[in-house]
């Protein structure tokens, strides 16, 4: 009988990078493979299920204006918890960080159920550093019984945590298997704005994506104001900045942005869009996780607005910096990349420490070693 395989997401990052997994999946017949998801960031998370031609088997549409945490929490709990007793699965895949990543890996162990994290390890050692996320993870880390490192160092922080060895395999991030299906040389941009200032800007596109909640207030305002001196140091570069819909981030991003001749807002993209921007740009600035991961594979450097970082291989490999978020830090390091070719180079052509495409296979891999179906372990990811 085939293995049941539950995937649960919720978000479009996770849509993104769990999306590789179940293709792969359900290319072994040895599996049979229903997706979950919650709906936590509804109509971003719809565009990648399109995208990636994914049909849930469930959705639990819990998103709500100005939903809370525990409110998004208890609702994805409840409604995982009665799927995995009503349907019962042989092992739960989760991705990540995320409310619903917690929520599915606590009602998967109340069900006595399996679980399996994907993208597992990774750690800032600070509480409230991302917030929740870095609890979120930790937590499932404490649950799970089958941890995808997608890297060595993720691997030691779980060793470290007394995960047993032989529970861990290093995979690399499924995001670089992603990226091998929507970027493209010949690609046409949908959204009609992204398409205009793409094909008229003659110099330099910066990417800007910010929203974690620890950079709400005042540290949004400081990086709005470095942008605009950037701007003003450079005139040959151009701003595009995918603004995000929660109104803590728009509140603050309109009013100090909004009307500049050389900055382009829009509304969240398309995945297969930003992927293709973020290829097409010669900087990114953001306080996002995955960006960290995605941009290597593409010879982008990136600049991280925040005090610090889950992915320290990325600092380590030389194809990301983590500058904080005040407006003299940042524009100190975006002026140096901007300015100075030899050191913008050496972060373009540094070493990918996040996989080579593969890490889906190895999950699959995994899998059939967890349940007995081959007697080898899989090898495993290196750099």
């Amino acid at each position: 009988m085939a293995i049941k395989v539950f995937t649960v997401f919720g978000v479009r990052p996770e849509a993104i990078k769990m999306a590789p997994v179940i293709a792969e999946l359900a290319r072994h017949k040895e599996f049979s493979v229903s997706v979950c998801v919650t709906g936590q960031h509804r109509a971003m998370l719809d565009q990648v299920l399109r995208l990636f031609n994914i049909e849930p088997k469930y959705d639990l549409n819990i998103m709500r204006e100005r939903q809370t945490l525990p409110e998004t929490f208890a609702r994805a709990l409840t409604g995982l918890g009665g799927i995995f007793s009503a349907d019962r699965p042989d092992i739960v895949l989760v991705h990540g960080d995320t409310s619903t990543t917690f929520a599915g890996s606590l009602a998967a162990f109340y069900s006595q159920v399996p679980i399996g994290h994907v993208e597992a390890g990774l750690r800032t050692h600070h509480k409230y550093l991302p917030f929740p996320e870095e609890i979120n993870r930790k937590l499932t880390g404490a649950l799970a019984d089958i941890h995808f490192a997608p890297t060595e160092t993720a691997k030691r922080n779980l060793l470290r945590e007394g995960v047993s060895d032989a529970s861990i395999y290093v995979t690399g991030n499924t995001v670089i298997d992603a990226l091998a299906t929507t970027v493209r040389p010949d690609y046409e941009y949908h959204e009609p704005a992204l398409r205009q200032v793409v094909a008229e800007t003659q110099g330099r596109i910066l990417l800007v994506e910010v929203h974690r909640r620890e950079n709400w207030g005042e540290p949004m305002h400081e990086m709005c104001l470095a942008l605009l001196d950037i701007l003003t140091a450079f005139p040959d570069c151009h701003i595009v900045f995918p603004v995000h819909l929660n109104p803590a981030v728009r509140e603050v991003v309109t009013p100090h942005l909004a009307g500049h001749s050389r900055i382009t807002l829009l509304n969240p993209l398309d995945t297969d869009d930003f992927h293709n921007l973020m290829a097409r740009s010669y900087l990114i600035l953001t306080d996002s996780g995955g960006l960290q991961e995605e941009a290597p594979s593409l010879g982008v450097p990136v600049l991280v607005l925040r005090n610090n970082t889950e992915r320290p291989e990325a600092v380590e490999a030389g194809t990301v910096r983590v500058v904080g978020t005040s407006r003299a830090g940042i524009v100190a390091h975006a002026r140096e990349l901007l300015g100075d070719s030899a050191a913008y180079q050496a972060m373009s052509k540094a070493v990918n420490p996040y996989g080579d495409g593969k890490a889906s296979g190895r999950i699959a891999k995994a899998l059939l070693h967890f349940f007995g179906h081959t007697t080898e372990r899989p090898w495993e990811w290196t750099y």
